[in-house]
């Protein structure tokens, strides 16, 4: 399957282009409960001041429940809070209910949050024969590692989980984090990575050529029936 890549200038291009096609994308949503799951890291700060500023009054938010895809296991005012930045950024600014935001509780114990939220989203969210649940969309980054959501190559073995939610450990701050796993990100309607800044640009040339050690990379191993990668000209420097 040939990747979608779109190519943009910068990051606030990029972030500009996907809010637009998300608000287009969201009327086209034929069930009443739109499911999506959110990126953390430092890219989608640019498009929730995009859907905030933007884009307030002309989305249904009242359809739209946010998930994540991976928190960090860390305090919602703390400022690694992936749930935090989005409340500043985003939720705080829209008329938005709070049933409607199913946030990681990065202050509780690992494991056992880890078991909550694996419940609140079957809870929540279709799921498909083999009992996975199917988000309408998955947001998701590149780190220069390879990882995506918080599945690392020293703990692929969630790719292939039997469960929704595992705990992962980054690899060099040994920060736990709790992270969705392969089957759920695979399992998704559509999947969206957004990708800036050159450090990306070689290890996203290896995930979407499928060259050098793109095997060893957990981005490489996440595909949909719709996916796409919506990248700046720094990330992209090596496509050709």
């Amino acid at each position: 399957m040939t990747a979608n890549v779109k190519t943009f200038a910068d990051p606030s291009a990029l972030a500009t282009a996907f809010a637009a096609d998300f608000a287009a994308w969201v009327p086209t949503q034929t069930q009443e409960k739109i499911n999506v799951a959110l990126s953390g890291g430092s890219t989608p700060t640019k498009l929730f001041e995009v859907l905030a500023a933007d884009y307030g009054d002309k989305i249904d938010w009242s359809r739209i429940h946010f998930y994540w895809g991976d928190e960090r296991c860390v305090a919602p005012d703390d400022p690694e809070s992936n749930y935090g930045v989005a409340n500043e950024l985003l939720f705080s600014k829209l008329n938005i209910a709070a049933e409607n935001i199913h946030r990681i509780h990065g202050e509780d114990d690992p494991d056992e949050e880890r078991s909550r939220y694996e419940n609140e989203i079957y809870g929540e969210v279709e799921i498909d024969d083999d009992a996975i649940p199917q988000f309408d969309l998955v947001i998701l980054g590149l780190g220069d590692d390879g990882h995506t959501a918080s599945i690392f190559p020293h703990q692929s073995q969630y790719l292939k989980s039997d469960q929704v939610c595992e705990v992962a450990i980054h690899p060099e701050t040994a920060q736990k984090r709790i992270t969705l796993t392969g089957p759920v990100l695979n399992g998704a309607h559509k999947v969206v990575f957004l990708i800036t800044g050159a450090n990306k640009a070689e290890v996203l040339q290896q995930v979407i050529q499928k060259t050098g050690d793109f095997e060893s990379f957990p981005a490489s191993h996440i595909g949909a029936a719709d996916l796409t990668y919506y990248v700046d000209e720094a990330a992209a420097a090596n496509l050709g």
